[in-house]
């Protein structure tokens, strides 16, 4: 298909206006200063015979405040900063950065993001499915001025890979592949998960054809700007896979949190505070009204 990457007409961020700038590196270093604090708290529970698979609960300030979830790390478990089964973005005025959790064990049940810590901006949430052509199609129409808001501060993007369509794929499951590769993007290095995000869809291959080769699968994702030399072993290993199937199905099944549906029916799902868009998928106005109705309908974004 045709790819394109549309913005708005004036190429700036189009939510209502304000200045979060100061806001946003405060909640940075509070993330990195309990980062530090986090790691000590390992430690010292190291230290005192406490660690292993049993795990503990521990706080994990982010730059969007997530909730936290169990910190079980066994090779099968779910990424890091992926414990609400998505990585959530948000940035500073001139840089994007994801926000940092636990690793999710094998087993637990996800932790939903804590948007009332978000209620100053837009909360976007994507489940997408990287062979799936209505994802590109709205990606290639949107990903310019979401990161345009995201970058200046005015929202935050969630973002959820699904796999549901490996039966498209000729058996290779590339669904389920380009999942566990974002999957190990967010692992390994997170703040790069938005650019990578675009980068897929940008090699966005049609549903009944060969998808990417791993090593196809690591020199996009390097030229993205990942370049983390633990993700081609987390990529051929296939770290992630039973996370990506687990993820898929609990949102397949339902209950998703922050929203006004109950599951997900089909791909891309986007929620905006909430409430599910409807609209066209190639037209970058469309949803910007939408946004913008959704920011006054619920008081968010600022001025």
């Amino acid at each position: 298909m045709t790819e394109r990457m549309m913005s708005n007409a004036s190429g700036q961020p189009r939510p209502p206006r304000k200045d979060r700038r100061d806001q946003a590196r405060e909640q940075s270093r509070l993330m990195r200063d309990d980062e530090h604090a986090r790691a000590k708290r390992q430690r010292l529970l190291r230290r005192g015979g406490i660690g292993g698979i049993g795990g503990v609960l521990l706080a994990a300030a982010t730059v969007a405040a997530l909730v936290v979830a169990n910190q079980n790390t066994p090779s099968y478990a779910g990424p890091l900063n992926m414990a609400s089964d998505g990585i959530l973005i948000g940035g500073d005025g001139t840089t994007v950065s994801a926000a940092m959790t636990p690793a999710l064990a094998a087993g637990a049940k996800p932790v939903a993001t804590d948007k009332s810590q978000l209620s100053d901006m837009v909360n976007i949430d994507i489940y997408v499915d990287y062979m799936c052509l209505l994802c590109g199609q709205f990606e290639a129409t949107n990903a310019a001025q979401i990161a345009s808001w995201v970058t200046a501060g005015n929202a935050t993007v969630e973002l959820h890979p699904l796999s549901i369509l490996d039966t498209s794929s000729r058996g290779n499951n590339d669904s389920t592949r380009a999942a566990n590769a974002a999957a190990c993007v967010a692992n390994f290095a997170p703040d790069s998960f938005l650019a990578v995000n675009t980068a897929l869809f940008a090699k966005q291959l049609a549903e009944e054809t060969g998808g990417l080769t791993d090593a196809q699968l690591q020199s996009l994702i390097e030229k993205a700007g990942a370049t983390n030399p633990n993700i081609a072993a987390c990529i051929t290993k296939e770290t992630f896979v039973p996370w990506v199937r687990a993820a898929s199905d609990r949102a397949l099944k339902g209950p998703l949190p922050n929203a006004d549906i109950t599951k997900v029916t089909g791909t891309p799902t986007v929620l905006v505070n909430g409430a599910s868009y409807k609209g066209s998928l190639s037209d970058a106005k469309a949803f910007e009204a939408f946004v913008t109705a959704q920011t006054l309908a619920t008081g968010t974004g600022g001025d």
